[in-house]
């Protein structure tokens, strides 16, 4: 008898059926292990560290509970992720709230819940936290987001340390708008961040982001403010196909430490809290998605389309960024002699192609496909496009399995809308 794939111990054909398709599937013991090799890494190099895990790669109350178990701290990017996580019980002085537009709900909310730390991505931004900190009389500590004009090699789409870009304060400016709040009465500076990207495989550009924010760190320390900490940020890459490159983070992290001890030493500055923002390098290999291949046409002489019951609602980065991802036939052997190149295709009324090309053995309406490395930003980037209601995320731990996040039904379609009275019969 053929044994089916089977993912973090359990049988993937036997998942889809009990839970239904598509199905996001993630795995707690895959994810903890990720989390366990970044604090080692950092342990092994003797640092003082903490370790943010970047909340908007895959964000639920679960996902919450397992951060705080591991001892680790938590990144949020709006006030919905803040709520998610105060609501899961997490510890609000473990949080980092980051942002490049928070409006004024959220700056209140993020003071309202006293979260550790602010990230502040604007000289605009931190005015409005000055009125609002003056007028609480309530003291927060603070990051800057700093651009250190590094461009990593990586999807232009996702490059975010540049300095034309979006986020934070380009390097030129950043020593004269941080050091207006030794004047403040509330607001305190911990610290300065940076983040140069996404999906980065290459150590030199993290290394050298190092010696650009340690080259400010003295400058501010000179001006007379009391940082004690500098945050990396994350983006480090994950191999979404078997020939794309790994990043190593058991070998980056302390290579970049001594790095930044050596460059302390040299600049006779106190060595900071080094802090990093994981997320595509935890949650990524942790989780898959689970389709049923429906229409499978071919082209004569031209193509193989393969329809799954799923598509760009659940994974918009083939769409977003042209992402890549490996896929596998949960059902049937990877027999050489059974494969062929097909396109894998979602069900939404766009081109919706989830892999432009993979061989695949001999694909058949009704078998389970399993796409791989989907634990980071599918989830969290899902849609209602096409009123698709959204996939139902399960957790694996051992030989357990259970549901993280229900299945939207039809019923939610519709609980937000509402008939304007003109349209009433």
């Amino acid at each position: 008898m053929t044994e089916n794939f089977v993912f973090s111990g359990h049988d993937t054909v036997a998942l889809a059926q009990k839970y239904g398709t598509p199905l996001y599937v993630m795995s707690e013991d895959i994810l903890r292990a990720n989390i366990n090799r970044i604090k080692d890494a950092f342990e092994s190099a003797g640092a003082v560290y903490d370790v943010n895990y970047a909340g908007k790669t895959f964000l639920n109350m679960g996902m919450c509970r397992i951060i705080e178990s591991e001892g680790i701290s938590l990144d949020v990017a709006s006030g919905g992720e803040l709520y998610t996580a105060v609501k899961s019980g997490f510890n609000p002085a473990r949080i980092c709230f980051h942002g490049s537009n928070k409006n004024q709900a959220e700056l209140e909310m993020a003071l309202g819940y006293k979260v550790g730390r602010i990230v502040i991505d604007s000289e605009w931004e931190l005015e409005r936290l000055q009125l609002l900190t003056e007028e609480l009389e309530q003291p927060v500590k603070v990051l800057f987001r700093v651009s250190p004009g590094i461009e990593a090699h990586t999807h232009e789409l996702i490059q975010t340390g540049k300095l034309d870009s979006k986020f934070g304060l380009p390097l030129s400016q950043a020593r004269e708008i941080i050091g207006r709040t030794k004047e403040m009465n509330y607001v305190e500076t911990a610290g300065i961040h940076c983040h140069i990207g996404s999906q980065i495989a290459d150590e030199k550009p993290f290394l050298l982001a190092s010696e650009v924010m340690l080259d400010l760190y003295k400058a501010l320390l000179s001006d007379g403010l009391n940082l004690t900490e500098i945050n990396l940020g994350g983006g480090f890459g994950i191999p979404y196909l078997k020939e794309d490159p790994s990043f190593d983070v058991t070998s980056y992290i302390p290579k970049m430490v001594d790095h930044m001890r050596e460059m302390a030493e040299q600049r006779e500055v106190p060595m900071p809290k080094i802090v990093v923002e994981p997320g595509r390098s935890v949650a990524a290999p942790a989780g898959i998605t689970l389709y049923t291949v429906g229409t499978v046409k071919e082209i004569p002489g031209l193509k193989k389309y393969v329809s799954v019951d799923g598509g760009m609602a659940d994974n918009p980065r083939p769409a977003l960024y042209g992402a890549d991802y490996d896929a596998v036939i949960c059902n049937k052997p990877q027999d050489e002699a059974l494969m062929e190149e097909v396109t894998v295709s979602g069900k939404a009324c766009e081109t919706d192609t989830l892999i432009k090309s993979i061989k695949l053995p001999s694909p058949q309406s009704g078998d389970t496909l399993a796409v791989l490395h989907t634990g980071a930003y599918n989830y969290s980037m899902a849609s209602n496009y096409n009123r698709f209601r959204r996939p139902a995320v399960i957790l694996l731990k051992g030989d357990q399995s259970a549901v993280l996040v229900e299945r939207e039904s039809f019923e939610d379609l519709v609980k937000n809308d509402r008939i304007p009275s003109w349209l009433e019969d």
